[in-house]
């Protein structure tokens, strides 16, 4: 099910010559689209879309959603104080901690920290915070990936992991503590490693997949692996969400010219995650 407005997305696939007959449950926009404009007026018809596939979502009417890239600046003009797909589908469902991670291209990397200032990241990385993110990682791996026994690798903050304390305290005082923790419970943890040593080939194969503490630490490891092929997902949330590892290429808009690779697999995983709930 594709939802949006019809008589948009209709008019598009007439623009490109392209036979149109999907289902698409409408929601109007609120004024006259223009491929590659942005209008404010239309900020909230952007949230009506999240909305309504969420609710469908949770009322068990949809397996998962799959959301296309969001232009955050123009929800933010419009007053609406908006950071990111992640944080507003959490806010939305009371989650009160989701993760992001990455797939593609034989990777899989989450993210302790998302879209936040790298000012902030230390004061955002403690002990209890990084212990629940590393518990969603492995209960999601094992509950929407189908791996019984994740190895879950965990990157340092600071350069050469701190080098001993020289670099940053971060590794020694937060990050090792949380990893024997968990460790003691069963989890298999391991690091804190490097992180340029952590995403070469020969450390990524000892583990499924790979925390990093900030978001530009891992992403673009990945996307110089999968860009255009990689699919971003959700972890935590009570429903499954995947989307595309890309912005909305506004320049490309109405051209013809997009390369719907992550979206469709997105798609893919998507389907794939929700074979397992069944």
């Amino acid at each position: 099910m594709i939802i949006g407005d019809h008589e948009v997305i209709a008019q598009r696939a007439r623009m490109r010559s392209i036979p149109f007959d999907s289902p698409v449950l409408d929601v109007p926009v609120a004024a006259p689209v223009t491929p590659g404009k942005l209008d404010k007026a239309n900020a909230r018809h952007v949230l009506a879309l999240l909305d309504t596939a969420l609710d469908g979502c949770m009322r068990g009417e949809y397996d998962a959603m799959v959301t296309a890239p969001v232009q955050k600046s123009v929800l933010n003009d419009a007053g609406i104080a908006f950071t990111g797909h992640t944080e507003y589908l959490a806010e939305k469902t009371h989650t009160p901690l989701v993760v992001m991670l990455l797939a593609g291209g034989g990777l899989r990397v989450a993210l302790a920290t998302t879209h936040l200032a790298l000012s902030e990241v230390p004061r955002a990385i403690t002990r209890e915070r990084l212990e629940a993110i590393i518990r969603i990682v492995d209960g999601e791996l094992k509950r929407r990936f189908g791996i019984s026994r994740p190895r879950i690798l965990v990157a340092g903050l600071n350069p050469h992991a701190g080098e001993s304390g020289y670099l940053g305290r971060e590794e020694i005082d937060v990050i090792a503590p949380a990893i024997r923790h968990l460790a003691l419970e069963g989890i298999q943890v391991s690091g804190p490693y490097p992180a340029d040593t952590l995403f070469t080939p020969r450390v990524l194969a000892t583990g499924d997949a790979a925390l990093a503490m900030f978001h530009d630490q891992g992403l673009p490891v990945l996307k110089h692996a999968a860009f255009g092929k990689a699919v971003n997902v959700t972890l935590g949330l009570p429903i499954i969400r995947t989307s595309v590892d890309h912005g909305t290429a506004l320049d490309l808009a109405g051209a013809g010219e997009v390369d719907d690779g992550s979206l469709c697999e997105a798609i893919a995983l998507a389907f794939e995650m929700a074979s397992r709930k069944r």
